[in-house]
């Protein structure tokens, strides 16, 4: 166990914590669950940024990584979509992409290719992330997070689309050689 790996856990222990916070969400307790949100968030980039540092990258990190991220990810999603501040068919396009990168990476994985994380991936997560705190949160005032986030969810739909498809590309080129 590694310090990549115990933030990969904790990334994992602080979903139910984020959930139940935001279970209820007034304006303090959406503010406090979306600051847990991004501080689950953040544990993401610090544990890929210090296995790769560190050269502590282990089988372990690589299957919960990813996990970690989509339950994070998904668990903000069927928030969203329970308090009405997102549409049914974006997390079901968003959820049913996840699910086909991850089921052809386990494929992929048994046939001994290995496909890396691209760069639309990351933009991806990253659009997702800030979405979903605007959404969060959506506070009301001048600027109107609503608004921001969905915008922001809209691009990261479209990401999630592009990069979905690379995933599968780069994969018929590995296996198809």
């Amino acid at each position: 166990m590694n310090l990549p790996n115990i933030l990969t856990l904790l990334r994992i222990a602080l979903i139910p914590l984020f959930v139940i916070i935001y279970s209820n969400p007034t304006p303090l307790r959406s503010f406090i669950a979306t600051i847990t949100f991004l501080l689950a968030a953040l544990t993401d980039f610090l544990d890929g940024y210090l296995a790769r540092k560190r050269g502590e990258i282990t089988q372990f990190g690589k299957l919960m990584d990813p996990i970690a991220d989509k339950l994070l990810v998904i668990s903000a999603l069927l928030l969203l979509v329970y308090f009405q501040r997102i549409q049914v068919w974006m997390v079901i396009i968003l959820i049913g992409r996840e699910m086909a990168v991850t089921g052809l990476r386990a494929i992929a994985s048994i046939e001994g290719i290995i496909i890396p994380a691209d760069r639309w991936g990351k933009y991806k997560m990253g659009a997702q992330i800030t979405a979903l705190s605007l959404l969060l949160w959506n506070v009301t005032g001048r600027l109107n997070f609503q608004f921001w986030g969905t915008l922001a969810l809209w691009i990261a739909l479209i990401l999630s689309i592009f990069s979905g498809i690379q995933y599968f590309i780069n994969y018929a080129r590995e296996a198809y050689k």
